[in-house]
Protein backbone atom coordinates (compact mmCIF):
# COMPACT_ATOMS: atom_id res chain seq x y z
CA UNK A 1 0.00 0.00 0.00
CA UNK A 2 1.39 3.24 -1.03
CA UNK A 3 1.86 6.11 1.52
CA UNK A 4 -0.18 9.22 -0.03
CA UNK A 5 0.10 12.67 1.37
CA UNK A 6 -3.11 13.98 2.91
CA UNK A 7 -5.05 16.26 1.11
CA UNK A 8 -4.61 19.85 1.20
CA UNK A 9 -7.61 22.20 1.31
CA UNK A 10 -7.17 25.52 -0.52
CA UNK A 11 -8.31 28.04 2.09
CA UNK A 12 -10.53 29.72 -0.13
CA UNK A 13 -12.23 26.32 0.13
CA UNK A 14 -12.66 25.78 3.77
CA UNK A 15 -15.94 25.68 5.77
CA UNK A 16 -15.20 28.94 7.85
CA UNK A 17 -14.70 30.91 5.36
CA UNK A 18 -18.19 32.73 5.58
CA UNK A 19 -18.03 33.21 8.85
CA UNK A 20 -14.52 35.07 8.26
CA UNK A 21 -16.03 36.69 5.74
CA UNK A 22 -19.15 38.28 8.03
CA UNK A 23 -16.97 38.68 10.96
CA UNK A 24 -14.53 40.77 8.77
CA UNK A 25 -18.03 42.57 7.94
CA UNK A 26 -19.38 43.10 11.39
CA UNK A 27 -15.94 44.45 12.39
CA UNK A 28 -15.75 47.26 10.03
CA UNK A 29 -19.14 47.91 10.27
CA UNK A 30 -18.95 48.38 13.94
CA UNK A 31 -15.73 50.43 13.80
CA UNK A 32 -17.56 52.70 10.95
CA UNK A 33 -20.53 53.32 13.19
CA UNK A 34 -18.26 54.08 16.10
CA UNK A 35 -15.86 56.63 14.99
CA UNK A 36 -19.31 58.06 13.78
CA UNK A 37 -20.99 57.97 16.79
CA UNK A 38 -18.12 58.45 19.40
CA UNK A 39 -15.14 59.98 17.23
CA UNK A 40 -11.80 58.60 15.88
CA UNK A 41 -10.40 56.89 18.97
CA UNK A 42 -13.45 55.45 19.54
CA UNK A 43 -13.58 54.08 15.65
CA UNK A 44 -9.64 52.98 15.66
CA UNK A 45 -10.39 51.01 19.05
CA UNK A 46 -12.97 49.00 18.24
CA UNK A 47 -11.49 48.29 15.08
CA UNK A 48 -8.25 47.02 17.13
CA UNK A 49 -10.66 45.02 19.42
CA UNK A 50 -12.26 43.57 15.94
CA UNK A 51 -8.83 42.97 14.45
CA UNK A 52 -8.06 41.22 17.77
CA UNK A 53 -10.94 38.76 17.39
CA UNK A 54 -10.81 38.13 13.35
CA UNK A 55 -7.18 37.59 13.05
CA UNK A 56 -6.63 34.88 15.41
CA UNK A 57 -9.71 33.29 13.88
CA UNK A 58 -7.92 33.78 10.62
CA UNK A 59 -4.65 31.87 11.57
CA UNK A 60 -7.34 29.05 13.41
CA UNK A 61 -8.79 28.46 9.97
CA UNK A 62 -5.89 28.10 8.14
CA UNK A 63 -4.09 25.93 10.97
CA UNK A 64 -7.72 23.75 11.58
CA UNK A 65 -9.07 23.24 7.89
CA UNK A 66 -5.82 22.35 5.99
CA UNK A 67 -6.77 18.56 5.58
CA UNK A 68 -9.54 17.15 4.57
CA UNK A 69 -10.35 13.36 4.33
CA UNK A 70 -10.35 10.54 6.67
CA UNK A 71 -6.89 9.15 5.68
CA UNK A 72 -5.79 12.45 7.28
CA UNK A 73 -7.77 11.95 10.71
CA UNK A 74 -4.91 12.32 12.63
CA UNK A 75 -3.28 15.57 11.24
CA UNK A 76 -6.85 17.43 10.98
CA UNK A 77 -6.68 16.57 14.96
CA UNK A 78 -3.34 17.83 14.92
CA UNK A 79 -4.25 21.01 13.40
CA UNK A 80 -6.74 21.88 15.33
CA UNK A 81 -4.81 21.19 18.30
CA UNK A 82 -2.45 23.53 17.20
CA UNK A 83 -4.50 26.02 15.42
CA UNK A 84 -6.31 26.06 18.84
CA UNK A 85 -3.27 27.09 20.49
CA UNK A 86 -1.67 29.48 18.44
CA UNK A 87 -5.39 31.18 18.58
CA UNK A 88 -5.02 31.43 21.85
CA UNK A 89 -1.32 32.62 21.80
CA UNK A 90 -1.86 35.53 19.45
CA UNK A 91 -5.14 36.43 20.71
CA UNK A 92 -2.86 37.45 24.23
CA UNK A 93 -0.34 38.82 22.31
CA UNK A 94 -3.00 41.18 20.44
CA UNK A 95 -4.32 42.46 23.24
CA UNK A 96 -0.60 43.27 25.32
CA UNK A 97 0.55 45.11 21.92
CA UNK A 98 -2.90 47.09 21.27
CA UNK A 99 -3.24 47.81 25.08
CA UNK A 100 0.75 49.05 25.42
CA UNK A 101 1.08 50.37 21.80
CA UNK A 102 -1.84 52.32 20.85
CA UNK A 103 -2.50 55.43 22.87
CA UNK A 104 -4.96 56.70 23.26
CA UNK A 105 -7.02 53.76 23.51
CA UNK A 106 -11.02 53.20 24.75
CA UNK A 107 -11.12 50.13 26.22
CA UNK A 108 -15.00 50.04 26.11
CA UNK A 109 -14.83 49.67 22.18
CA UNK A 110 -12.27 47.48 22.02
CA UNK A 111 -13.52 44.85 24.00
CA UNK A 112 -16.97 45.79 23.07
CA UNK A 113 -16.48 45.29 19.06
CA UNK A 114 -14.27 42.27 20.28
CA UNK A 115 -16.82 40.65 21.68
CA UNK A 116 -19.14 41.56 18.96
CA UNK A 117 -16.79 40.01 16.34
CA UNK A 118 -16.89 36.88 18.48
CA UNK A 119 -20.51 36.59 18.69
CA UNK A 120 -21.02 36.33 15.03
CA UNK A 121 -19.36 32.53 15.65
CA UNK A 122 -22.46 31.89 17.59
CA UNK A 123 -24.36 32.30 14.79
CA UNK A 124 -22.10 30.42 12.11
CA UNK A 125 -24.58 27.34 11.71
CA UNK A 126 -27.17 29.99 9.79
CA UNK A 127 -24.09 31.14 7.78
CA UNK A 128 -23.02 28.13 6.60
CA UNK A 129 -24.30 25.93 2.99
CA UNK A 130 -24.17 22.40 4.05
CA UNK A 131 -26.91 21.79 6.82
CA UNK A 132 -25.79 18.88 8.90
CA UNK A 133 -28.46 15.92 8.77
CA UNK A 134 -29.86 13.82 11.76
CA UNK A 135 -29.81 10.17 11.57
Amino acid sequence: MENRAPNRLPFHRTPALPVLLVQLVVLLLAAVVLWQWRGMVSGYSGLCGGLIAWLPNVYFAHKAFRFSGARAAQNIVRSFYAGEAGKLILTAVLFALTFAGVKPLEAPAVFGVFLLTLMVSWFAPLLMRTRLSRP
